[in-house]
């Protein structure tokens, strides 16, 4: 199933938006169950479902020849897949010839075993999940974690030279007492630092609506400590930066509910069995694994297109009184942070 040379049309979604960034689900597995991503007790997919690692280095190969610059691996968690630094390298020699950059989202907890070989493979630069620096918290926030492990990954991927983002979640009466020290932190350690604000996906056995914290609370709780001042820094993703007075820190807000920003949306998402959504808020999505399997590219590229004709405006995240206890049913760990 060799990529056939033809050429190929730029994914442009039906309101014109281009797709220049994939994140794609290696796995929905994760060694822990964070609370406001995974209930405690999870049934995962049966391992022969999943695409294999070719079959998504493949896939990856054919987005990026329509156009794809920039694509993450997540999960789930992805380093708990077997072999994940083969397709790593795979997708990685794409790096400067097509691809401009190859990230990975992690909570690093594997991360110590597998820094030096992401950078050897190509990645720049990681998202690592963390949403307290208090061992018991971190705990109990991801319901059996230990912190030390993430804090020797994050130690380990600064000696291998990947730069560091810190990804936080903000939850209400669990962590806001945190945010601050947490960026300072981020400051002193040479790390960026993400705040995003809890998403309604899948039941996880805790209530979101008593959980949810507004980044718009956040940052003026902020600004009357430090100064932050919007800055034009983008990674690709949904995230708006800021620079902060007195550190070298940016920070970065995700509020897909207080401040929407699917307008110029330019991503897509493909799980790890081979579902591309267009959306992380809706459930339409297309097939791709069975049509790869039996036709190859050529069976899959009609599919892609018709992605992108489905491609909605904009998502339909609600939290509050009257709203339903998740948008969508799937788990973040199936579609992929």
């Amino acid at each position: 199933m060799d990529m056939v040379d033809l050429p190929r049309a730029a994914l442009i979604d039906a309101l014109g938006r281009r797709i220049s960034y994939l994140r794609i689900s290696v796995t929905d597995r994760c060694d822990l169950r964070c609370r406001y991503c995974m209930a405690e007790r999870m049934t995962f997919l049966p391992r022969d479902q999943l695409l294999t690692l070719e079959e998504i280095a493949l896939l990856a190969d054919l987005f990026i020849a329509r156009g794809v610059r920039k694509i993450r691996l997540t999960g789930g968690e992805p380093l708990v897949r077997r072999d994940i630094i083969d397709l790593v390298r795979r997708i990685g020699r794409h790096v400067g010839e097509g691809l401009d950059e190859l990230t990975l989202t992690t909570n690093g907890t594997r991360l110590a075993d597998h820094a030096d070989a992401l950078f050897d493979a190509g990645v720049r630069r990681i998202n690592v999940s963390l949403d307290s620096l208090n061992p018991d918290r971190f705990a109990h926030i991801t319901r059996r974690g230990n912190i030390q492990p993430v804090m020797d990954g994050l130690a380990a991927a600064q000696a291998a030279g990947l730069a560091v983002k810190i990804n936080m979640v903000a939850l209400k009466g669990v962590n806001e007492d945190e945010i601050l020290p947490m960026l300072r932190w981020c400051g002193d350690q040479g790390f960026d630092l993400t705040l995003i604000e809890t998403m309604p996906l899948g039941e996880t056995g805790e209530d979101r609506t008593d959980h949810y914290l507004p980044l718009t609370e956040v940052t003026k709780q902020l600004r009357e400590h430090v100064e932050l001042t919007p800055i034009a820094h983008r990674t690709g993703g949904p995230s708006r930066y800021h620079a902060v007075e007195g550190m070298a820190a940016r920070l970065g807000l995700i509020t897909p509910l207080s401040n929407n920003f699917c307008a110029d949306c330019n991503r897509m998402r493909m799980t790890c069995e081979g579902k591309i959504f267009m959306c992380l808020g809706h459930d339409d999505h297309v097939d791709l694994k069975s049509a790869f399997r039996t036709g190859g590219v050529a069976a899959v590229e009609p599919l892609i297109d018709r992605a992108l004709r489905l491609k909605p405006a904009r998502h339909d995240f609600r939290i509050g009184a009257g709203a339903p206890p998740a948008a969508v049913q799937r788990h973040m760990s199936v579609t992929g942070g």
